[in-house]
């Protein structure tokens, strides 16, 4: 690949990068990003499905692409955008909106996922968090934390606030996982993930309209028995929030208690300590994998400038927050996990008016749940050799399983 600025008045891909990359062992970030932020931060890429895009890896750069109206999301949901993964983004998504359909469904959800909310819901998630720890106790080491800690803790946390019943919470995992692969000929596994999901969806509204309840899931009927909210849009906002409420923790949870596993001289202090830090959280959220394409496909609705590249309109986007997150020009000695670290404007969240609506509730789960974890186990260890741990091909990287011992 040349290390010259692209000319963006052409059209050869013949030095395009194929993305994404594959990772290296365990936390290692594919070396194909430092390449990157060094020689050519904007670079043209081969996407699975045959699709082209602009991949841009600097911290400042990124966050400038998240925070550009003329960089759409809505864009990327037309039949025709370039696509990342086999099936095309759903346009009734809140996250696939531009205002004002974005300010609209953004105002109506912002109540349930303020920091203030989140901390109420703290006792709630303690409580989940002390059941499942008590059940892996019972069981005896060693245990997967992914399947017995990991993931149910959030599936149980944002089912609990959308009113989804205990017996149902199971299904969520099978569609969610289907619903996020990047496979390129997956279309109609994705698809019909969703479908299922969204039949399920469509069932429990119905059920809630005749005996109606005070959760999550009620209040947006009520918004859109009030039109502030279309049909498709319900079933499509409920069907996001389990997916990103559900999926995004339970990998940052499983990966970050790996990687505390694995710097011992770090985790130390931290154990059997009252409260875990929310700076802790924080750094956590920035080294550990994410997305594996770091960040959602925008498309040019005009021209933009991106550092010194021109992206012409109808071109598709892909801003890496994983890249970013690892930016020297950030981050003092990025590649080192430092959880004591002060200035961490790390943007695992997003930025911008995309950034992720949940993040204050995330960010209390996480804490609880390694705060738990550690006071319960305080001798906790890895119980199987690194070079036996597998990760997830789906959108999220994540570790499958996470045998521990105590």
């Amino acid at each position: 690949m040349s290390d010259d600025v692209p000319d963006a008045e052409s059209d050869d891909f013949s030095d395009a990068v194929r993305f994404p990359f594959e990772h290296g062992r365990l936390f290692e970030p594919p070396p194909e990003w430092r390449r990157l932020r060094e020689s050519c931060p904007v670079t043209r890429a081969h996407l699975p499905t045959g699709d082209r895009a602009w991949l841009v890896t600097r911290y400042e750069d990124v966050r400038a692409v998240l925070n550009d109206p003329r960089l759409s999301r809505a864009a990327a949901t037309r039949p025709d955008a370039p696509r990342l993964g086999p099936a095309r983004p759903e346009p009734d998504s809140v996250m696939a909106m531009d205002p004002p359909d974005h300010t609209r469904l953004r105002r109506l959800l912002a109540p349930a996922f303020t920091g203030r909310q989140a901390e109420r819901l703290r006792p709630r998630i303690a409580r989940t968090a002390g059941r499942l720890l008590d059940g892996m106790a019972e069981m005896g080491p060693p245990v997967d934390l992914v399947e017995y800690f990991a993931r149910p803790l959030p599936i149980i946390t944002i089912c609990e606030l959308l009113g989804v019943p205990d017996e149902d919470r199971e299904s969520f995992k099978e569609w969610t996982d289907a619903a996020l692969t990047l496979a390129p000929h997956a279309a109609g596994t994705v698809t019909g993930a969703r479908q299922r999901l969204a039949d399920y969806l469509r069932h429990l509204i119905a059920q809630k309209q005749r005996t109606p309840a005070d959760d999550l899931l009620g209040t947006l009927i009520a918004a859109r028995d009030e039109d502030r909210l279309r049909p498709s849009e319900l079933v499509t906002v409920a069907a996001t929030l389990i997916t990103a409420g559900y999926h995004t923790v339970a990998n940052s949870l499983s990966n970050s208690v790996l990687a505390l596993l694995r710097h011992p001289e770090q985790l130390g202090p931290l154990r059997g300590g009252d409260e875990f830090p929310v700076t802790a959280v924080d750094e956590l959220l920035r080294w550990t994998p994410g997305p594996v394409s770091g960040g959602t496909i925008r498309v040019a609705t005009e021209e933009v400038k991106v550092g010194s590249t021109v992206i012409r309109p109808g071109e598709a986007v892909i801003p890496s927050t994983a890249s970013a997150n690892r930016d020297a020009d950030a981050f003092t000695d990025p590649d080192t996990l430092d959880l004591t670290r002060a200035e961490n404007r790390h943007i695992a969240f997003g930025h911008g008016i995309h950034r992720c609506l949940g993040a204050p509730l995330a960010r209390v789960e996480l804490q609880v749940a390694f705060g738990a974890l550690l006071r319960r186990f305080p001798a906790l260890r890895l119980a199987v050799p690194e070079d036996e741990l597998t990760w997830g091909t789906g959108m999220i990287r994540g570790v499958t399983a996470l045998p521990v011992a105590w």
